[in-house]
């Protein structure tokens, strides 16, 4: 059999490498601390759990979903919206539910690009921004992303031949991996810009209830003009501990909202309703459940960050995500360092190349371990180094 000719242009998905090289040591008998995924260590709240209990014993939730979601999850999408950045959004034509962000990320390439189209994907990045335009055999230019411009993707000069054939401008902010925010300088800016060549701006605001210090990252859709050329991805996965639920929504332009909702009646029969009901309950719940993992996490970063520093690794503090973004020792890549602390310190961490050819010279660590493996980690590292 022959398969399709993209998939030898796809690299293979990051973090299954990482799960294959923790149970092979794993199955060896070795004791494995995997800083590596971002998948929250502590369980979905209660109030969550209960909502969707009693939703999976009604048996009208037992048949098809609706194909957009039901009423009530995009109304409550809506008054999140309303509630936590002040933006209006039509629950009826300007919000989509998702099977999870990153199902509606890939299914955006399909909506809007052709073979040959380019994205414009920061060069430090979730991978799925240019996995998806390979997959729909299109193109991907990485804009560059610098530690001393705060890690803000570089859109000023991207050469004209890609502008020509350019669709979306992918962001997302706070950014995953390196935790860092954009200010609303820099949104508008990327709204003029995408304006100016016609292109869809995609942000992907996974993190964005997961801040420390005082910060509150913002949605673009607050910006004037954002409606004209925005959509938005919101995943319930971090901010509720929800990542097996696979409930995220999308919302903005109405026009790249129908897009996206037109590839998905034909590849996708939507989420199972009882996880919408569940969604509701986390949306229009009681948010101190946020509260209470933002405290965690940010105890978590600062006892990651300080015992970094103290072994000489090179790291900032971020206000938000998370991860805690390093520098790996001098003479090393991130390969080659990820690889050193698997075989030698059994602690995974991801190496930073593969979010993107800027992330070369840095590793993530995810903060979505207990405090105590956490420490455990840090000093198998410091043994190591």
């Amino acid at each position: 059999m022959r398969t399709a000719t993209c998939l030898d242009h796809l690299a293979p998905y990051l973090f299954a490498q990482i799960d294959e090289k923790r149970d092979a040591l794993a199955a060896r008998g070795v004791d494995v601390i995997s800083l590596g995924i971002g998948d929250p260590d502590t369980p979905t709240p209660t109030h969550i759990v209960d909502a969707m209990a009693e939703a999976i014993r009604n048996p009208k939730n037992h048949q098809y979903p609706d194909y957009a979601g039901s009423t009530a999850f995009r109304q409550a999408a809506a008054a999140w919206m309303r509630n936590r950045f002040g933006v209006e959004v039509d629950p009826a034509a300007e919000v989509l539910a998702l099977i999870g962000s990153k199902e509606g990320i890939a299914h955006l390439h399909t909506a809007f690009l052709d073979p040959g189209d380019y994205v414009l994907a920061p060069s430090i990045g979730y991978p799925v921004y240019s996995g998806g335009a390979v997959l729909a055999s299109a193109n991907t230019y990485f804009m560059p992303m610098r530690e001393e411009d705060g890690f803000l993707a570089d859109f000023s000069h991207v050469p004209e031949e890609v502008l020509a054939k350019a669709k979306i401008m992918f962001l997302g902010y706070p950014n995953n991996p390196t935790g860092a925010c954009a200010t609303e300088k820099y949104f508008d800016r990327a709204i003029a810009f995408c304006q100016e060549h016609d292109l869809l701006l995609a942000h992907d605001n996974a993190y964005c209830d997961i801040c420390f210090d005082g910060y509150r990252a913002p949605s673009i859709l607050e910006r004037p003009h954002a409606k004209e050329c925005c959509i938005e991805f919101f995943s319930l996965s971090k901010s509720y501990n929800m990542t097996g639920w696979r409930i995220a929504f999308a919302c903005g332009n109405e026009q790249a909202v129908r897009a996206l909702g037109t590839v998905k009646n034909n590849l996708d029969s939507g989420q199972f309703t009882a996880v919408q009901e569940a969604g509701i309950a986390a949306l229009s719940g009681d948010q101190r459940c946020v509260s209470d993992l933002c405290a965690l996490y940010q105890r978590r970063r600062d006892l990651v960050v300080d015992a970094l520093r103290g072994i000489g690794l090179e790291c900032a503090a971020p206000k938000a995500t998370i991860y805690v973004w390093a520098k790996v020792p001098d003479g090393e890549t991130s390969a080659s360092f990820a690889t050193k602390l698997l075989e030698q310190a059994h602690v995974i961490v991801t190496p930073g190349s593969g979010y993107g050819p800027g992330g070369e010279g840095y590793i993530r660590i995810s903060l979505t371990t207990p405090d105590k493996r956490l420490t455990e980690a840090v000093r198998r590292i410091k043994e190591t180094m």
